[in-house]
């Protein structure tokens, strides 16, 4: 049950950001459009788009890759919120002399509790964008040309490029390629960052090997028998 309300709540999170990066994207291209009288990709960056997200490319070894990052960036935010923690910054937060007079002590426990709730998550999405915009260029430089491909970013590069292309792209094969590869980067994303994590989890209860086959064998029966469990509650 735990493994399914895992899974289904980030599958939940990566439909609703889709759901909202793509209109978002739409309405910031009409607004480029009235205001700068162009779109926010030229047609020439938007059929480069579609032949680096097409789902006839290496677009899902590129999203595997991603979901080892995903698994990097939790682990930097579980080790943020361990270093926050071990040097108690939330009570410096609420006892410093010059947070409270400046906050006043109401105000500084406030900040102190929000901190103390959401560091891991500043910790795990601002590393995140690091290595997503810097990852794929620094490897680059040294000729290895990794690419990063994440869900919500991609079907954010895909709204931009149909807003540039118009209602013809659709008419294209090419456009459908990417669309039906925008679930497959999700699932990839999600099952390795979980199968990574998942893996370090067990490790680090020391979970015998009999354990391990157990719940794996739990989990593909799960998978079998109510498949549907894993994305709506039941």
């Amino acid at each position: 049950n735990e493994v399914t309300h895992l899974v289904r709540s980030q599958v939940a999170a990566v439909f609703g950001n889709v759901l909202m990066v793509v209109p978002a994207v739409l309405l910031v291209n009409v607004l480029m459009v009235l205001v700068a009288g162009r779109p926010m990709i030229s047609p020439k960056e938007a059929m480069h788009v579609l032949h680096t997200l097409t789902l006839l490319g290496p677009t899902l070894m590129w999203a595997a890759f991603t979901g080892m990052i995903l698994f990097a960036s939790s682990m930097i935010a579980g080790w943020f919120e361990n270093w926050f923690v071990l040097h108690r910054l939330d009570s410096a937060i609420r006892y410093n002399p010059r947070f409270t007079r400046v906050l006043g002590t109401e105000r500084a426990g406030r900040y102190s509790n929000f901190m103390r709730e959401n560091v891991s998550g500043f910790a795990s999405n601002i590393s995140l964008g690091f290595m997503l915009g810097l990852i794929p260029a620094f490897t680059g430089f040294f000729g290895l040309e990794l690419e990063a491909r994440h869900v919500t970013l991609s079907a954010g590069q895909l709204a931009a490029a149909g807003a540039a292309l118009g209602l013809d792209a659709f008419r294209q094969p090419l456009v459908w390629w990417c669309i039906a590869a925008i679930p497959l980067i999700g699932a990839l994303n999600l099952s390795v960052s979980f199968y990574c994590a998942f893996r370090l989890a067990l490790q680090a209860h020391n979970v015998s090997g009999i354990d391990r086959a157990r719940i794996s064998s739990a989990i593909w029966a799960r998978w079998r028998s109510a498949p549907s469990s894993f994305f709506v509650p039941q």
